[in-house]
């Protein structure tokens, strides 16, 4: 029941995220990084269509400024799930864009989800929520953040998640027309690779609508913020452009930036003094994302 819910539906979120904060403890043998981080969504999102398809084929059914569709994640997320679960059908996907390339949001790590989750769904493959965020973390190392669709403690790779709550408070979020290169962060020498690793406790009070956004804004920074200010001045200027304001921080190592504010009349009014050339937007942080909460409507349709 669940499944045919979702199968005929022609609409599925896919939502940006934030990072709190983000660690550099250190660097494993293969050269990936060890990180910690708080991930939750926004909710400013992108929308997939699926389209069934009788021939086996996966396709894309529109273009996407700044992405070939060789380097799609959701075409490589749907031929995944295809060969993981030896599905015979294929589809057609449109992609509708909100959430800015390259900017640390998430974007495409969520349009791969959604795909992973909606297929699964679609061709009736039953694959877990584990199995899913397998095949994603294939992907990439954010991918299973948003199939499990809560807000969570990261750490490893990013691919160990912890649940936790965060203040769903309103933001800020400025994209300030630059593509940062995450490779070439890691790469850089300055980039600190030994902060002390921290705790869930230390970091949140149990009651996350007791928690302050500013006292958890001041208690971790993001490594990657110097080595980005240096390499791309633009993230610095709109860094101190918002911080003007409110409180505010570079998420991921992506070129947006997010200030922390009491309303979203309060946001909405500093959103509309920014800079034309910046991208902004006036958005909600929320500890579940859309994508979860439509699946667990489904699950509470088909037990009514």
């Amino acid at each position: 029941m669940a499944n045919d819910l979702l199968s005929g539906r022609r609409s599925w979120p896919a939502p940006a995220k934030i990072n709190w904060f983000l660690s550099v403890t250190g660097r494993r043998a293969d050269g990936y990084h060890e990180l910690q981080t708080a991930f939750q969504f926004l909710s400013l999102h992108d929308s997939l269509t699926f389209v069934e398809r009788g021939d086996g084929a996966i396709e894309r059914l529109n273009d996407v400024p700044g992405i070939l569709p060789r380097d799609d994640l959701v075409i490589r997320a749907a031929h995944a799930l295809k060969e993981a679960a030896h599905a015979p059908q294929g589809v057609g996907i449109r992609l509708t864009k909100r959430i800015p390339s390259g900017a640390g949001l998430g974007g495409g790590s969520s349009d791969a989800a959604t795909t992973l989750v909606a297929l699964n769904a679609i061709w009736g493959t039953g694959l877990s929520n584990d199995a899913l965020a397998e095949i994603g973390l294939s992907l990439g190392a954010d991918v299973p953040i948003f199939v499990r669709g809560g807000s969570a403690w990261a750490e490893g790779v990013g691919e160990i998640l912890t649940p936790i709550r965060l203040p769903e408070a309103w933001m800020v979020v400025i994209y300030p027309a630059c593509h940062v290169a995450t490779a070439e962060v890691f790469r850089a020498p300055q980039l600190t690779r030994n902060s002390v690793p921290r705790t869930i406790p230390r970091f949140l009070r149990a009651d996350a609508s007791a928690i302050d956004p500013e006292q958890v804004l001041g208690i971790a920074a993001n490594d990657c913020e110097p080595v980005v200010r240096e390499l791309y001045p633009e993230v610095g200027n709109a860094l101190d452009w918002l911080a003007q304001f409110a409180s505010v921080r570079m998420t991921g190592t992506g070129s947006a930036v997010f200030g922390v504010f009491p309303s979203q009349s309060a946001a909405q009014a500093v959103a509309t003094g920014a800079p034309p050339e910046w991208q902004v937007f006036v958005t909600r942080a929320i500890n579940t994302s859309p994508l979860q909460d439509l699946l667990n409507s489904a699950e509470g349709a088909e037990l009514t």
